[in-house]
């Protein structure tokens, strides 16, 4: 796809304000269209008549160093927690939910579809063995996020979506992006108060994830920083489907959510 087809994605969006210049000069790069609509699912106008809809979307860190720390399996559990929480609400919320998982290195388990047919995830379809391209992948995740909440905006569902980005370990991997490009995404996704953007950076010893959160534009309350173990891992993940959850209990609940973080 063409840079310029990139940026016709999001003539919308332009057009309502909700994205800058500074962040359409951001996503001038090839092929970044292509790795967008990798993600976009489910066409708006197949979606069963809704007041409101919630996209929840998670960026599982899928590099090497997850499966040599042994947190493979607790990394699929922690999504699948997500999930089951969100299965758990009222009917009216559930109908209104759309999933995207993209995995840190670009593979899509789960373009935006109806929360009944996200697919789990499994030792089949994750096998942490790759890289840590944090800042580009990051770009693709939320440019995927802004394009289905305009979709569902410009067919007049009103629509929020909360994210969660996880690595755990720095940036070692990104050719075209950097943290400032991020933070002006960012920036232009807070500015329209429909967004919650989530980090989790687990430990490695080295890194200082909050501050790689900050240089993102990602606002301290919701950041994480579990221990490398199980159970601080498990518990983390445990409170950003708290959180899903709420983001998902319409326009008060999502603001109240915005506002708490994860403390809230």
């Amino acid at each position: 796809m063409a840079t310029q087809d990139v940026s016709s994605l999001f003539g919308g969006a332009v057009a309502d304000g909700n994205i800058s210049q500074a962040t359409l000069s951001a996503i001038n790069v090839p092929d970044l269209g292509a790795q967008i609509q990798a993600g976009l699912g489910v066409e708006v106008d197949q979606v069963m008549a809704t007041s409101e809809v919630t996209l929840v979307t998670m960026m599982p860190d899928d590099s090497g160093s997850i499966r040599m720390a042994g947190n493979s399996q607790i990394m699929r559990e922690g999504h699948n927690l997500v999930l089951d929480a969100l299965m758990e609400t009222k009917k009216a919320q559930r109908e209104g939910i759309f999933i995207h998982t993209r995995y840190l290195n670009g593979i899509v388990l789960n373009p935006y579809v109806s929360l009944d047919q996200a697919v789990r995830m499994d030792n089949h379809n994750y096998n942490p063995n790759q890289g840590t391209p944090l800042y580009d992948q990051t770009v693709v995740l939320l440019m995927t996020v802004i394009k289905k909440v305009q979709e569902f905006s410009d067919s007049g569902v009103p629509c929020r979506a909360i994210t969660l980005i996880i690595t755990d370990g720095d940036d070692v991997h990104s050719r075209h992006q950097t943290p400032a490009s991020v933070k002006q995404i960012v920036h232009d996704m807070l500015r329209t108060e429909n967004h919650i953007i989530a980090f989790m950076g687990i430990d490695d010893g080295q890194t200082d994830f909050r501050m790689i959160a900050e240089s993102m534009g990602i606002l301290p309350d919701w950041v994480l920083t579990p221990k490398n173990t199980n159970s601080e891992i498990r518990a983390k993940w445990q409170m950003f489907s708290q959180s899903a959850v709420r983001a998902s209990q319409g326009a008060a609940s999502f603001s109240q959510t915005v506002v708490g973080g994860f403390g809230s």
